[in-house]
């Protein structure tokens, strides 16, 4: 028997267990077990898969409310007639493998059928003849009657409530700038619509896919396909899924903006863009802000730098060095030991400047949103993270999104561990309710209107065509290059 067959088994065991207790003075413990095992042989044949359970409780949970609710309405004679043989029948139709006839409505899989809620007066007077229906509805009848007189002397029992069908929790690890919209309820609630609660923890994406222990995750999902590659690898995973994307950005303040168009870094235009090779060369020159022509609006006595996070553990820093290696390299995309060891001095600068760094952009956007330009008047984030907090309405007057020239885009990568996970990258990949919700957090999808919308509502000016976007280097020389760094800080 299987690993998946195992697993089936004891999942509809305890379904089993779950609804003697929820139907308890209602439908005997023999009674609710026939009914799912009748259930049951609809799936003979299929494929172990991880919803069939919850699709048989599903069924079962409507056939045994509609056989209760049929009591209310069944004249007594009808209940003494079918009293002879129901339980037989119920039997003989298990053992053969067919399922009674009650209804045909589709429950959300093609081709898998289940009752509908049809009330018990039109099932009474429309299937009174058929003998399916007698089969499972007149059973419960029985059982119900007879324990409503032994139990209270005659008196009328009130039906529970049917509780909802329990969720399959599904836990990922996920990049820090999709933490929001993981916890937003209208996620939760469209997750919850397809039969999961998706619990998940973040972290840097270098993280994840360094240091990380992935066995405690049905899914991870980090913010780059470096990073997915990596993890597949390691995994031995071929699938993945691309649900969203967003390209690499730098929040900044107006003065700082108006200062920059000065200094020739910043360029106006439909979106704000950000010379990354002029801003390169302020560096090589160990530039400060008081050092600029006119700067009277931010006259501090620190180097000109991007603020980011950690390049150790974090992707977003990842995406920074390699469009700085990118320019640093000719405009090239960095390949070889060579190439490796001349642009390293000049991207090295960029990360040790800066003193202290966090593991995730959620750190530093959330400072920029909360403290000002005071501390990192440029901070580098995911432009999502720009359009979600529009949406949140925390974005200030005076608060600026502009592009780094060129830029790369982020492509948010999901990796499913096991069949639970791949079951989210599909939702998150197709479902237009997730899609919308992705769109309404700032992420790119298939539906680019979608994206262009939100922004549009918000009042927030986007790039509509990224065409500046250039490639990152491979897997294996972004990790020369980060490893580069990371001894650089001793």
């Amino acid at each position: 028997m299987s690993v998946d067959t195992v697993r089936e088994e004891q999942a509809i065991r305890r379904m089993t267990e779950h609804l003697v207790q929820v139907f308890t003075g209602i439908h005997t413990a023999e009674h609710v077990e026939v009914v799912v095992g009748t259930a049951r042989h609809r799936f003979d044949g299929r494929p172990v898969r991880d919803f069939i359970p919850v699709l048989i409780e599903r069924v079962v949970r409507q056939e045994l409310e509609t056989a209760a609710r049929a009591s209310e309405e069944t004249p007594p004679e009808a209940v003494a007639h079918a009293s002879q043989n129901t339980t037989a029948d119920v039997r003989s139709d298990a053992a053969a493998g067919t399922s009674p006839d009650i209804a045909g409505d589709t429950v959300d899989s093609p081709g898998i059928h289940a009752p509908e809620n049809s009330a018990a007066p039109r099932i009474w007077t429309e299937r009174v003849r058929s003998k399916g229906f007698l089969s499972l509805a007149l059973a419960a009848v029985v059982v119900v009657a007879v324990v409503v007189v032994v139990t209270t002397g005659g008196q009328e029992s009130e039906t529970p409530a049917a509780a909802p069908p329990p969720l399959a929790t599904v836990r990922g690890v996920i990049g820090s700038e999709k933490t929001a919209f993981f916890e937003d309820p209208q996620v939760v609630k469209a997750f919850a619509a397809k039969g999961v609660k998706v619990e998940v923890d973040p972290a840097g994406s270098r993280q994840i896919a360094t240091s990380i222990d992935l066995g405690r995750y049905d899914f991870a999902f980090p913010s780059s396909a470096p990073a997915a590659d990596r993890i597949q690898r390691q995994r031995h995973v071929s699938q993945k899924y691309t649900p969203f994307s967003s390209p690499m950005a730098i929040a900044t303040f107006q003065p700082i903006a108006d200062l920059l168009t000065k200094a020739g870094v910043v360029k106006k235009g439909a979106v704000r863009t950000f010379d990354v090779a002029r801003y390169l060369a302020l560096v090589a020159e160990d530039k400060r802000w008081d050092q600029l022509a006119g700067n009277k609006v931010y006259p501090v006595r620190k180097n000109i730098l991007v603020s980011t996070t950690d390049p150790r553990t974090s992707n977003s820093a990842a995406m920074y060095l390699a469009i700085a290696s990118y320019v640093a390299n000719g405009n090239t995309v960095v390949h070889g030991a060579t190439a490796e060891v001349e642009v390293l001095p000049t991207v090295s600068k960029l990360f040790l400047r800066q003193g202290y760094t966090e593991n995730t952009t959620e750190g530093p956007f959330d400072e920029y949103l909360a403290v000002g330009m005071g501390p990192s008047p440029l901070v580098w984030i995911y432009e999502a993270q720009f359009v979600d907090a529009a949406a949140q309405g925390r974005i200030k007057p005076g608060m600026v999104l502009t592009y780094p020239s060129p830029t790369v885009l982020s492509k948010h990568t999901l990796v499913p561990l096991n069949a639970s996970g791949d079951k989210i990258g599909r939702l998150l990949s197709t479902d237009p309710e997730l899609q919308r919700l992705a769109a309404e957090h700032g992420f790119r999808s298939g539906d680019a209107s979608q994206f262009a919308k939100v922004a549009a509502d918000h009042d927030v000016p986007v790039a509509a065509d990224l065409i500046d976007v250039v490639d990152t280097p491979s897997y294996d020389t972004l990790e020369q290059l980060l490893d580069g760094v990371a001894k650089s800080y001793g």
